[in-house]
């Protein structure tokens, strides 16, 4: 059965290797949706039709005439919708280092051959794709006396995650231009912010429950 959690888009201006991708996917034991577009314009249009779980991305489909997109703006925005696997000249790694750093974009170096590794990447981020939503289908009884912990453990967990990575980001400043290093500080407040925010919920919450339970 397909649904919008098992959609994987592929954005490449190149048809020879979007049907690469796709055939390399059907090898796989999976049920997978693909979806295609032909730039980053018309997939994030399709977006709002089709939550994607997974996407990729080939460098053939960034259009330098289009007004500000470059590979990093692109990836950027594509990453604040789902994972991103980018496919790219082996010099853009660099351009993207940060996001990959943080786990949300996976590089694959745009040589002979590559499609897949791609096929084995976006298979690989589907099924981490469904064990996260496995993890956050809870019963009744969880979330009637459990909500707290859950909501520490899946919000905490990731957040840590984020932290750690921006940290390390900054601890190598020196070599970052001032404006990354301006956003990684937000990051990290904002990471912050949020995580006490998700204390004092989960803490009300357990407080609230365990007044209602009977004496």
């Amino acid at each position: 059965m397909t649904s919008a959690r098992r959609t994987i888009f592929i954005i490449s201006a190149d048809a020879i290797v979007a049907q690469a991708c796709i055939d390399e996917l059907a090898a796989f034991d999976a049920c997978y949706r693909t979806l295609s577009a032909n730039s980053v314009e018309s997939a994030r249009q399709s977006f709002a039709r089709t939550p994607p779980s997974v996407v990729f991305l080939d460098e053939s489909s960034i259009d330098p005439l289009h007004v500000g997109e470059t590979l990093g703006s692109a990836v950027a925005m594509l990453a604040e919708k789902a994972p991103v696997v980018v496919a790219a000249a082996p010099e853009k790694q660099r351009d993207l280092a940060f996001l990959i750093t943080a786990g949300a974009v996976d590089f694959v170096a745009r040589t002979s051959h590559f499609p897949p590794i791609v096929a084995g990447m976006l298979d690989r981020r589907m099924r981490i794709a469904e064990r996260v939503a496995g993890m956050i289908r809870f019963t009744r009884d969880e979330m009637a006396g459990d909500f707290g912990e859950i909501l520490r453990h899946e919000v905490n967990n990731p957040l840590t995650g984020i932290l750690g990575n921006t940290e390390l980001l900054l601890a190598r400043r020196d070599g970052l231009p001032p404006g990354a290093v301006e956003r990684l500080q937000t990051i990290a407040e904002l990471a912050v912010r949020l995580r006490e925010t998700v204390r004092r919920l989960s803490n009300a919450w357990d407080e609230s429950h365990e007044h209602a339970r009977p004496a």
